[in-house]
């Protein structure tokens, strides 16, 4: 039987949940791939908050969800630490912090200067290489213990690479699922400990149904009403619910959303999504710039905000709605054989996500590879914490910058 998970009865609490979040918000670089390494190393290697294989379940889903992937494996790690308080709080620590710094560029206040060329930007590129690697690592040694699993990663690898999409990685996992079903039938079922289901099932299909609802009757009121806000809000929400990958994914949306109505110019579109790579958090928060240049001054960052919230609500209603199920669904035998394939494919997909696009956007000279074999040897062995090797390595890359070491 698996170890069961703590939750806020254990001495944690929202508070706690926020505090950690907020540092991650802070310090977590390198685009979902990478966060997601750092919660393996904060959540499964240091705290111990999830084992390998329950962290490792809750990205299948989340995988498998609309919308973004990090975030709300960040929300489902929340709720189970501290309940629906504990999601909430992991969701704005994470989010606000790279929220706030866009909703400033909108507002003007891009002081950062040339930040596609700042070697800071170079070493945080630089570093997600090692937090990805680490995670990887961690998860490959518990997740493909034999030949088959191992070969299934590899394939599911050679798959994302080759199609190199939202809908990819779902078919992707799906079939892990399907093959490890077959592969692994008769694995005994695990019990799931009633602490770790803080919501019941017919909260969740309330939530559910919530998140249908508003999908079908936003537009509708958006028609009947004419309101400015009404529409900014249906626009966001759509983006938001209707988007597999997450990510960079969610930019056709929300250009077709924003651009092709003349709410923002090309031009400005195209300047926030610039920033937006250079801060820390989900990209996502994308939708905060947007909605702040829609009005000016301080009416932008109202808007902001709005557009902030509309975008994620779906993550909320899908991800409480759906884990007092998955909980379920999780602990039956059949279910657990599938998910011995499924685990293997998103270690594949991490694979080939650590390839491209972090490795190659990442390392171009043998500088970026030392620095990034410094930074996981400071993971895997020193065991630094993240946000240590993160800001290590920004500097690093201010340094080598500074000596014309990346000309």
């Amino acid at each position: 039987m698996a170890r069961s998970t703590p939750t806020a009865a254990s001495g944690s609490g929202p508070l706690e949940v926020l505090a950690i979040f907020t540092r991650l918000g802070l310090t977590s670089f390198g685009g979902p791939v990478a966060h997601l390494g750092y919660f393996h190393d904060e959540f499964v290697t240091r705290r111990r908050w999830l084992s390998a294989e329950e962290y490792a379940d809750l990205v299948a889903l989340c995988q498998f969800l609309p919308g973004p992937a990090s975030s709300q494996v960040g929300i489902g790690i929340g709720v189970r630490r501290a309940g629906v308080w504990g999601a909430a709080a992991a969701w704005l620590g994470f989010t606000l912090p790279s929220a706030a710094l866009l909703i400033a560029f909108a507002l003007g206040l891009d002081a950062f200067g040339d930040l596609e060329g700042a070697g800071s930007l170079r070493g945080l590129k630089i570093v997600a290489v090692a937090v990805v690697a680490h995670a990887l690592w961690g998860m490959a040694t518990k997740l493909t213990p034999d030949r088959a699993r191992i070969t299934l990663a590899v394939a599911a690898a050679a798959a994302a690479l080759l199609w190199p999409t939202g809908p990819g990685q779902v078919v992707t996992i799906a079939v892990g699922g399907l093959i490890g079903w077959r592969l692994f039938a008769g694995t005994p079922p695990r019990a799931i400990a009633a602490a770790t289901r803080p919501l019941g099932r017919w909260v969740g299909a309330v939530l559910l149904s919530v998140f249908v609802a508003a999908l079908l009757v936003l537009p509708a009121v958006r028609e009947a009403t004419a309101s400015p806000e009404v529409a900014l809000i249906d626009a966001f929400y759509r983006s938001g619910s209707l988007v597999f990958g997450g990510g960079h994914v969610v930019l056709p949306l929300l250009q077709a959303e924003v651009v092709t109505p003349g709410w923002v110019d090309a031009g400005t579109f195209t300047a926030g999504y610039g920033a937006a790579q250079a801060v820390p958090g989900p990209l996502f928060t994308f939708a905060a710039y947007l909605g702040a240049t829609m009005r000016p001054g301080l009416a932008g960052i109202g808007w902001g905000l709005l557009a902030l919230v509309a975008v994620f609500v779906p993550s909320f209603l899908l991800v409480l709605g759906v884990l007092p199920y998955w909980d379920r669904l999780r602990s039956l035998a059949s279910v657990r054989s599938a998910l011995h394939g499924v685990n293997a494919a998103v270690v594949g997909i991490l694979l080939a996500a650590l390839y491209d696009p972090v490795w190659t956007s990442a390392i171009l000279l043998p500088v970026d590879l030392a620095l990034a074999l410094a930074a996981f040897v400071a993971l895997a062995f020193w065991r630094v914490p993240a946000w240590g090797v993160v800001l290590a390595t920004a500097l690093a890359g201010a340094a080598v910058a500074s000596i014309g070491g990346f000309a």
